[in-house]
């Protein structure tokens, strides 16, 4: 009898025979003993939810935010950062591994659910054929926009098929990609009572993010437009609670990996005390960067070089209400302590007790407190200290659909009503106001295409900060060179600092002004115009061959028709 491989391709590099390899082992589930039962259907389609197969969402806190212009964290830089990746780079490897992992995982759903029949009902049988669909296609998103042309299978394949694999042009996964996703919303309940579950939206919303990875402009709108005509999504209402450890539900979010402390499964752990503060007990050693900080524009909608509301004195006053949500205002309580980061402020006070206590959140006073003063609040709250929250892990929310049709339709020259409608209904639940309440926030009116694009792109990016969904972008849009070959920049030496301070502007000139470049990433080099003001952290160094990620060696070694991506 012929014998099927059910692994994911990297793990075929380990093997050099088959003649040992256990196809159905006896101890677990599998195609020759599983999957005639409802129950064995749904705790195998429960296996495709864990984080350990979502690699690029789950590696680890913020996974990919820490190779964008949104992150300072030291002296560091990551390897992508760094431009030092290769075909043996690890954090690729697994991506390869842990997502075919699932692919192969939901090929077998798929394959083995014909042994259910009379057992569960047609409809349910289609409905859990779309819910393996809808990570198929998923896994694969990732996968093609990470390496570009990738193999290719959706149902079982020999080992010697395997080992004679090629790569399948991207074009023809990204229609198959739209297929799984349409197939599974066709199937799909809007919602669930009871539990958490993959929906019809979900599966149009990752259609229209996967279009909008590839600039599918037309399929991108037509999806998200679909998703938002289910009328099941709105957004929520108070903009930083949404991102609360409590907040494990909402009419925002429309696809998210639940997460258990009773069962293990937790959304944060010992990492989180690299973005907490000192006063805290936490290490300070990621922060959210000064490009980030000046990505928010003023009350007035003008970014920070156009804007007369602009206070370098006081540099959170007048500015979209996002930002004091993404980052600690200074002077203002921040986890039981009042957040003051200036030199003079060698003391601060412990909210819960009114005591002053020495400020370790001040650099002077603690030489490794945030290296640029600023300290993430978006997600941050008193769970945190624990170190054990379970809040979900949210991979797609309203907003961002919101924000994917409106850029589509701009690309397109759609700029009407609908366009606008869309992007400002972000932005004005931003002010707790609704879209029609103009008096009450910054509308966007802009009609030009250019300008508009670079409105929508930086929207994007104080919307959806710290979210996994940065470096995305900056990959799509082919933006990754102008600001990612410039340094990071902290503060300068302590001497400097409280000399600034005297001056009535410590942490920024009175007549610096960053500018937007036509990418719409954010230019603070003309710091360096100020002496005093600034100190090069680390260089970044992005190659622009890393567009793509090398196919793994590993795999390359076994499966001897796998190419690799140019320059490596």
């Amino acid at each position: 009898m012929k014998k099927y491989i059910i692994s994911a391709f990297a793990g075929l590099a380990l093997m050099t025979s088959c003649v040992d390899l256990d196809l159905n082992p006896l101890s677990e589930g599998s195609s020759e003993n599983w999957y005639s039962t409802e129950q064995e259907v749904t705790l195998a389609l429960n296996a495709l939810y864990s984080p350990s197969l979502w690699e690029t969402e789950c590696k680890r806190f913020f996974n990919t935010d820490r190779w964008t212009d949104d992150w300072n964290q030291r002296v560091n830089l990551y390897d992508w950062l760094a431009g030092t990746i290769s075909s043996e780079w690890k954090q690729g490897a697994a991506e390869w591994t842990n997502h075919y992992k699932g692919i192969a995982r939901a090929n077998t759903i798929l394959y083995s659910l014909n042994k259910a029949a009379g057992e569960i009902s047609e409809e349910k049988i289609a409905q859990y054929a779309g819910e393996a669909k809808f990570f198929r296609a998923s896994f694969y998103l990732y996968l093609i926009n990470a390496f570009g042309d990738v193999p290719f299978y959706t149902e079982y394949i020999s080992l010697d098929e395997a080992y004679e694999m090629g790569r399948t042009d991207r074009e023809v996964i990204l229609q198959q990609i739209y297929q799984d996703y349409d197939d599974a919303a066709k199937v799909l309940p809007e919602s669930y009572t009871g539990v958490e579950r993959v929906t019809k939206g979900a599966a149009l919303a990752m259609k229209a993010r996967a279009a909008l990875y590839m600039s599918d402009w037309k399929t991108c709108a037509e999806a998200a437009k679909a998703c938002m005509n289910l009328k099941v999504y709105s957004l929520h209402d108070d903009f930083e609670e949404f991102f609360h450890s409590h907040t494990k539900t909402s009419p925002e979010l429309i696809f998210a990996l639940p997460c258990s402390n009773e069962l293990g499964i937790t959304t944060f752990n010992a990492d989180a005390k690299s973005f907490l503060p000192r006063n805290n007990g936490c290490t300070s050693t990621a922060q959210p960067s000064w490009e980030l900080f000046f990505a928010f524009t003023c009350t007035d909608g003008k970014n920070v070089e156009d804007s007369p509301l602009y206070d370098p004195a006081n540099p959170f006053a007048n500015r979209d209400p996002r930002l004091a949500a993404t980052m600690v205002e200074f002077g203002k309580e921040f986890l039981d302590y009042i957040y003051d980061p200036r030199p003079s402020a060698e003391q601060t006070i412990q909210v819960s007790t009114g005591q002053k206590v020495s400020n370790q959140d001040n650099i002077t006073v603690k030489k490794d407190a945030s290296y640029n003063g600023m300290t993430l609040r978006k997600h941050v709250d008193e769970e945190w200290i624990d170190k054990s929250t379970d809040a979900p892990v949210r991979i797609i929310r309203y907003a961002d659909v919101l924000l994917m049709y409106a850029e589509a339709k701009m690309e397109m020259g759609e700029i009407d009503k609908d366009m606008f409608d869309a992007l400002n209904s972000v932005r004005a639940r931003a002010y707790k106001c609704a879209v029609e309440e103009t008096s009450k926030y910054p509308a966007v009116t802009e009609a030009d295409q250019s300008e508009l694009r670079r409105i929508i792109r930086n929207e994007r990016r104080c919307e959806l900060a710290w979210e996994n969904r940065r470096w995305f972008d900056l990959i799509r849009w082919r933006a990754c060179e102008p600001c990612l070959t410039v340094p990071i920049y902290g503060f300068s030496s302590n001497d400097d600092l409280k000399e600034n301070e005297k001056s009535g502007y410590w942490i920024f000139p009175k007549d610096f002004r960053p500018t937007m470049r036509l990418d719409s990433t954010i230019d603070i080099t003309s710091i360096e115009n100020y002496p005093g003001y600034f100190k090069i952290n680390v260089k970044r160094k992005f190659v622009p061959r890393q567009y793509l990620y090398p196919i793994p060696l590993n795999d390359r070694t076994v499966c001897y028709n796998l190419t690799q991506n140019p320059g490596y």
